[in-house]
């Protein structure tokens, strides 16, 4: 199980990636929306602002009014960010469950 600090980083490392996507492809996917993520075997769940392409201001909090919500296991949500784990696979299989609106989804799979 990976700690706290670990999936923390794991997010914060998500911005990074989401923020290096080509200009192009953010402003045809680009999502403005508040999201938070649960991180189902720690009890945890992080928040965070999709803004300009890039997940910004990463922390604790609740779920509660987050536009896209996700809930994954620890291990698998590292695994993912190190592209250990394709993010259709984990959500195909159940580990990766995603709450949004299907435009979301469709935007978010295209910068994924």
């Amino acid at each position: 199980m990976a700690t706290l600090e670990e999936c923390e980083a794991a997010l914060r490392r998500l911005g990074e990636l989401l923020g290096g996507v080509d200009d192009d492809t953010k402003r045809r996917h680009v999502l403005d929306r508040s999201v938070a993520c649960t991180v189902r075997d720690l009890g945890t769940t992080f928040r965070g602002e999709l803004r300009d392409g890039a997940l910004h201001d990463v922390r604790t909090g609740a779920e509660d009014g987050a536009q896209i919500r996700l809930k994954v296991g620890s291990d698998d949500l590292v695994a993912m960010i190190e592209g250990r784990l394709s993010f259709p696979v984990a959500w195909a299989t159940g580990r990766l469950r995603i709450d949004a609106s299907i435009g979301d989804m469709l935007k978010l799979r295209s910068l994924l």
